[in-house]
């Protein structure tokens, strides 16, 4: 388990006048280089580890997987490409239509989902209220990608 961050007082931080768009990015890409080594320990990337989460109830198409991840089809694809190429996922052709592949997570994919569960209690310091601050980010999210998706 990590231990807390110690926070200085705001005149001793000179990040305190930083703007929150600023500061947020900023979190945003310390958190993803935290991820990606962490990831790359167990042979994943971070849209193999969405991939491999979003497969945990069962099977979908790959558009339903992209529609859920909030990428394009084609980024899908060659996520599940390196996924499949790595024996964590399956593709199966749809009988019904030809178009459609249904994407299964394999015992490999399993194994590799359940090693990289705890990444995020690994990872991230723990925070005084880590609840108001994902609800925070959820409105950021919902708030930006409306019009998107």
């Amino acid at each position: 388990m990590t231990t807390p961050i110690p926070r200085p007082p705001a005149e001793e931080n000179p990040l305190a006048d930083w703007p929150t768009g600023r500061l947020l990015s900023t979190a945003a890409r310390l958190v993803e280089h935290a991820w990606i080594e962490a990831l790359e320990k167990l042979g994943l990337s971070h849209a193999g580890l969405i991939v491999l989460h979003l497969l945990e109830p069962g099977p979908l198409s790959q558009a339903e997987l992209a529609r859920a991840a909030r990428v394009q089809t084609q980024t899908m694809s060659r996520t599940l490409e390196r996924l499949e190429r790595d024996g964590y996922v399956s593709r199966v052709r749809d009988d019904r239509d030809q178009r459609r592949h249904s994407v299964t997570r394999t015992d490999a994919g399993t194994a590799a989902w359940q090693s990289a569960r705890t990444l995020e209690a690994d990872v991230f310091p723990d925070l005084d209220n880590g609840s108001a601050l994902r609800e925070a980010l959820l409105g950021i999210i919902r708030t930006s990608s409306a019009p998107r998706w």
